[in-house]
């Protein structure tokens, strides 16, 4: 006699095709589940239409039904990066949302989360169907935004976030979190929570790139130093690269791949730059290209407190590149730099003077990490938290 089918809901506010690291975790979490579900287990999917960035708009069917899974996106209401916006395109979402599901029974509510309301509208899908809730978070976002908002907004922010986040927390029956560096904060707020361990990972494109053989820097020019990703406060990078570049002038050029709420900042503040190079969003099969084209890569987090429990996602697909890495982060993230990625330079977040101090530091050439690349790798990180998610449903799943 088979295994008994399950019906899974995946909440999640980005979704394939979209560009960014929430759209590939789910994307990843989904083509897992399915291999290893029982047979007959049905997939629900709601999520948003493309939005990730304004300069990038991938096409994709708002209804996409097939055997055993069903994607729902939502069309969102043309809105500017600011928190105004973000707020009420959530709020589209989530009625929507809600409409979707109605009448709909499931066996486990599925969340992932880096801006809180996502985990937020599980948990309320979840307590009304009274069925099991499995929050994966992927940001600590109240901890965040009582540092990002100016002081008169701050206490009371954190205020109602932290009681919205401990209601979605407490409804929880297991709780995944991407950042080791999130422990001590979950422990001090919710005790012996039931918690699991499921990292960012390095998609399957990357491993496929990944070098095989060493190989030395050619040619004696200035280095090309590559920024790919969301440029928002939380990158900081209008705050580091003017003053970065205008240092490494005739040493080195920049190139930086990417949109969010900061870009234009950023844009303005490179005005007598003459070294720095911005693009919009590509593909990742472009991006693949851009990505082999420099020399070094570039990560940069703002100097908060809260930023140094994350582990920002883009360490994994820039380590199994095999490029030299010149990362501004501090906390959990420079120490997970330190010890598990080699050739890789780390120095305090905003520091110009360290910064060029790394950057000198660093061997050039690509350098194989294949250890990092095998034990990080998505697939089988989403595999693993698969069954994890399979056996809160109650089904029978076997050893991977």
């Amino acid at each position: 006699m088979g295994a008994a089918a399950v019906r899974l809901l995946l909440v999640s506010f980005y979704y394939p095709p979209d560009l960014c690291a929430g759209s590939f975790r789910a994307g990843a979490l989904v083509a897992a589940l399915r291999e290893r579900a029982p047979p007959g287990t049905q997939i629900d999917v709601v999520t948003t239409l493309p939005n990730r960035y304004q300069t990038f708009a991938a096409q994709a069917p708002e209804l996409e039904a097939g055997s055993g899974l069903e994607v729902r996106r939502i069309r969102l209401p043309t809105h500017r990066s600011d928190m105004l916006g973000q707020a009420r395109a959530f709020l589209t979402f989530a009625r929507q949302a809600r409409r979707y599901v109605a009448g709909r029974q499931y066996d486990v509510v599925l969340a992932t989360s880096s801006r809180l309301m996502s985990a937020v509208l599980g948990a309320w899908l979840a307590r009304r169907r009274q069925t099991a809730l499995y929050l994966d978070i992927r940001d600590l976002f109240a901890d965040t935004i009582s540092e990002v908002l100016p002081p008169p907004l701050a206490w009371p922010a954190w205020q109602v976030f932290s009681r919205v986040e401990a209601w979605a927390v407490n409804h929880a029956s297991r709780i995944n979190l991407v950042s080791r560096g999130f422990e001590d904060y979950f422990r001090r707020r919710y005790g012996d929570c039931p918690l699991a361990w499921f990292s960012n990972g390095v998609d399957d494109e990357f491993v496929a790139a990944a070098p095989a053989v060493a190989t030395a820097r050619a040619g004696g020019g200035p280095a090309v130093i590559l920024y790919a990703g969301n440029i928002g406060e939380g990158q900081a990078l209008h705050q580091i690269l003017p003053r970065l570049a205008d240092a490494l002038r005739g040493r080195a050029r920049f190139v930086v791949i990417g949109d969010g709420g900061r870009r234009s900042v950023l844009q303005r503040s490179l005005a007598d730059a003459d070294n720095v190079e911005l693009r919009p969003p590509v593909p990742r099969e472009a991006l693949l290209e851009a990505y082999q084209a420099a020399d070094v890569l570039f990560l940069h987090l703002g100097s908060l407190r809260a930023f140094e429990k994350v582990l920002p996602s883009k360490v994994f697909e820039y380590a199994a590149l095999g490029k030299p890495i010149l990362a501004g982060v501090a906390g959990y993230a420079a120490r997970f730099l330190r010890e598990e990625v080699t050739n890789a330079a780390v120095f305090a977040p905003g520091d110009v003077s360290a910064a060029v101090s790394a950057f000198d530091s660093l061997p050039r050439g690509d350098c194989p990490r294949p250890q990092f690349v095998a034990r990080y790798a998505r697939a089988a990180i989403a595999r693993a938290m698969a069954g994890d998610v399979l056996r809160l449903a109650g089904a029978h799943v076997e050893s991977s």
